[in-house]
């Protein structure tokens, strides 16, 4: 994440994104505007009369391949990746415009994210950053399934994942507080299995999914190679948990661990958190906690609606 700074931020100008959705397979424009401090990520579809869905866990639909937003019957699908961008960006405040119902796969990562913002820069907010602060452990468990939260000093990420051949085993740690989110985590791609495709596109998923952008598993190993890195798998897990969590509201002050868990137990976790009053508190990032910027391109804190970036999938 870049920098846990003390006060809110926002893109510096609107970015246009073009591609398909990987389970729905149509074709999709979205952009991403300058907001306001405090008014958080808010999805608009715009072929709905520009109607708004709140990126919050009190609008989580269902989860299974991909995480969806959904109010009064209106559908996000697969918000996981944009999210996850926005969060290891450090990015508090966009109204995201699409006129589908699916966010754009692009090439299965969050690095098409990253480097847009990057592109047109972030901008500082007059608003302290609030956290939630946990308190407590909050735990999910399903069998030798696990997910939990505890207490600890910036965001860090736990992450264990146990899958049939040829991935395996495989663990990582990753430290959001440090500026690596756009090297180390944004690149990992989603990823699955060919011989489950069928049986999927049966089912109505993947029917966007192709070898530009998802690692496509064989018997012997990728069929799409090379990886980006050795341990891209749990990586992108850790990609998607961080997109998940971003539907708490605000960022997590404290140390999550995971153990073949998946998008409805990362969601799972955000309901069981936020439902316990108890167990987290709301806290201003102090201002003596913010990292020296490295990304360039920052601008003042103005709101500025400038050209828009195309991004083609």
């Amino acid at each position: 994440m870049a920098g846990l700074a003390h006060l809110e931020q926002t893109i510096a100008e609107s970015i246009a994104i073009e591609g398909i959705g990987l389970h729905s397979g149509a074709p999709v424009t979205m952009r991403l505007l300058p907001a306001p401090a405090g008014s958080g990520i808010v999805f608009r579809r715009t072929d709905l009369d520009n109607f708004e869905i709140a990126a919050n866990g009190r609008n989580v639909a269902k989860v299974s391949y991909a995480t969806s937003l959904m109010r009064q019957g209106v559908l996000i699908s697969t918000t996981e990746h944009l999210l996850s961008a926005l969060v290891g960006m450090g990015i508090d405040n966009v109204i995201v415009e699409l006129d589908n119902l699916e966010l754009p796969i692009l090439d299965g990562s969050a690095l098409p994210y990253v480097d847009a913002i990057r592109t047109v820069g972030i901008r500082t907010q007059r608003r302290r950053r609030e956290t939630i602060r946990v308190l407590r452990a909050v735990e999910v468990r399903e069998g030798n399934k696990f997910i939990g939260v505890y207490p600890g000093s910036g965001y860090s990420i736990q992450y264990t994942i146990d899958f049939p051949a040829p991935i395996g085993r495989q663990a990582t740690i990753v430290d959001l507080a440090a500026e690596t989110y756009g090297e180390w985590i944004a690149p990992a791609r989603t990823f699955g299995y060919k011989a489950d495709e069928q049986r999927l596109r049966d089912m109505g998923l993947i029917r966007g999914a192709n070898a530009g952008n998802a690692i496509i598993l064989g018997v012997k190993g990728p069929e799409n190679g090379p990886l980006r890195f050795d341990d891209e798998f749990v990586r992108h897990k850790v990609l998607d948990l961080i997109g998940d969590l971003a539907l708490a509201g605000r960022r997590i002050e404290g140390h999550v661990v995971a153990e073949r868990a998946g998008h409805a137990m990362h969601t799972a976790l955000v309901s069981r958190l936020l439902k316990d009053r108890s167990a987290w508190e709301l806290a201003h990032v102090p201002v003596e906690t913010e990292a020296p910027r490295r990304r360039g391109h920052e601008t003042a804190a103005d709101d500025v609606l400038a050209s828009p970036v195309l991004m083609s999938a």
